[in-house]
């Protein structure tokens, strides 16, 4: 559809359909567990998509009755969330993942095991009434300084990376949900987190196209739904524009060399990676002109009046040729392509059951890694989580660690939990002792911590819940590959004698 002439009853004398369109590209948060009465408004006035996050987010009962209430305004509005089934988990926030994420996925490295856990994701998914999920992760992990990407990713192999990828989007959307693999054109060979500043890949165009393009031709392959951009410097395609603002990128690369004909969707267009360089308004009106189709408005900015500025800004641009109006009418087209073929697959499922999570324990049991023969433990030991900082797509809220589900088997066990500032007691005396760490090879504070804890006792057994290191530390080493809820009760399992560790 192509807006002409008759520019009226909308800011600036821009007309209603216009004023509808460039609502439709928009997919922005809110605060509450709730829809707020300025949400509901712009639903009703033609907002195509919202966005949840896990302040949103309490139990099934309620996240059903959020999302009957947002369709309800709008019924052919795209519900989107972040549910990775790892570290990164908006639907199982308050808990930890009952499924292990990526990377124990990878190191598993079973394509029917990660398909039919990416089937009881979207089963959950379909359940609670959502029909975008923001994953799967398909960057490949090339730099283990990465501060970001870490246990999000199957691993550093772009064949294995590739082919869990597309494993996983044909499970999520065997149960009727869109996926929407990110973050284009992959953020794993970087050392710093777009959500603080723009990181650049300095792979050049060949290394591209052997590391971080693979599993994106396979998702694509798939029939994946959705892409999200990253806010990534790629000066091989583009010196000047991060590619969610790239043309030569979107379109030249995503679009022409790759095939992908889906939606093209933002990262969080208020992240300082490029609202610092742009302007929250700017970043979404270059990125509709570069061939993004949905503009996604995160987390980090709370209140409605951004949404309200971000949709007049892009009217503004195309009354003054900035953004072409014909650009505008198709990124609207393929959100409302989105809708049409989730709400297709609604009909089709009827009232969807939850996946039940029946596969994820076994999965975190099989992604265990254990060296050293210190195991099942004697007796109740003392534990200590040295908790080191998680990037911000991580809920600082959600559960993790192994002296909880430990305790539960092992009555009479103690927890320390230690952050860097924290005083470090000595461990107690005639014990078994239990460290707990968490990217350890990162964090200059936790190895130094967990060496002099080691150098008092050698004896003590040191579980690895984030990204392994070159190293594995500690006479008896257990490595989970991630911290979800499934992969600690799998660790503490090993500990107390409840499953037989592999090796």
């Amino acid at each position: 559809m192509i807006v002409r002439g008759g520019r009226t009853g909308g800011p600036n004398g821009a007309s209603p359909e216009l004023a509808r369109l460039a609502d439709t590209v928009l997919q922005p948060g809110f605060v509450g567990v709730e829809a707020p009465d300025w949400l509901r408004r712009r639903l009703a006035g033609g907002l195509g998509g919202v966005a949840l996050y896990s302040r949103n987010l309490v139990d099934g009962e309620q996240v059903r009755a959020l999302t009957a209430a947002l369709r309800a305004e709008n019924p052919d509005v795209v519900i989107a969330t972040d549910e990775e089934a790892g570290d990164v988990t908006r639907l199982e926030a308050l808990t930890g993942s009952s499924r292990p994420g990526n990377l124990a996925l990878g190191a598993v490295d079973d394509p029917e095991l990660t398909e039919l856990i990416a089937r009881e994701v979207g089963l959950d998914m379909a359940a609670a009434g959502i029909d975008l999920d923001y994953a799967p992760v398909v960057d490949v992990n090339s730099d283990l300084d990465n501060p970001v990407v870490g246990t999000r990713a199957f691993g550093t192999d772009p064949r294995l990376v590739a082919r869990h990828a597309r494993a996983w989007v044909t499970g999520l959307q065997s149960a009727g949900v869109a996926g929407c693999a990110k973050h284009f054109p992959g953020h794993g060979a970087t050392a710093v987190d777009s959500h603080d500043d723009l990181p650049t890949v300095a792979y050049s165009a060949e290394e591209l196209a052997a590391t971080t393009l693979p599993p994106y031709r396979a998702v694509i392959e798939a029939g994946v739904r959705a892409v999200m951009t990253g806010h990534l410097l790629v000066p091989a395609y583009d010196p000047d524009s991060p590619a969610t603002m790239s043309g030569r990128i979107l379109v030249g690369l995503l679009r022409e060399e790759l095939g992908f004909d889906g939606l093209i969707v933002t990262d969080g267009v208020e992240m300082p990676s490029v609202a610092g360089r742009y302007g929250v308004t700017g970043a979404a009106v270059r990125a509709l002109a570069a061939g993004a189709d949905a503009i996604c408005v995160g987390g980090e900015r709370k209140g409605p009046g951004v949404v309200g500025f971000i949709r007049n800004a892009i009217m503004a641009a195309v009354a003054d040729g900035t953004l072409p109006e014909e650009r505008l009418a198709e990124a609207a087209s393929r959100v409302r392509s989105l809708a049409a073929w989730s709400a297709a697959r609604r009909r089709t499922a009827g009232a969807a059951v939850p996946g039940g999570g029946s596969a994820g324990l076994a999965a975190a049991r099989r992604a265990l890694r254990v060296r050293g023969d210190g195991l099942p433990l004697p007796s109740a030991p003392q534990v200590i989580e040295l908790v080191s900082e998680t990037n911000i797509a991580v809920d600082r809220a959600t559960p993790w660690g192994v002296a909880s589900p430990l305790a539960a088997l092992l009555p009479g066990t103690t927890a320390l939990r230690l952050g860097a500032e924290d005083a470090f007691p000595p461990p107690a005396a005639g014990r078994p002792l239990v460290i707990v760490v968490r990217d350890a090879h990162r964090h200059a504070w936790v190895a130094d911590r967990l060496g002099a804890l080691l150098s008092r006792r050698p004896d003590a057994i040191v579980v690895e819940m984030g990204l392994p290191g070159p190293a594995t530390p500690g006479a008896t080493h257990i490595t989970t590959h991630g911290a979800t809820a499934a992969s600690g009760r799998a660790a503490a399992e090993i500990l107390a004698g409840h499953h037989r560790p592999r090796d």
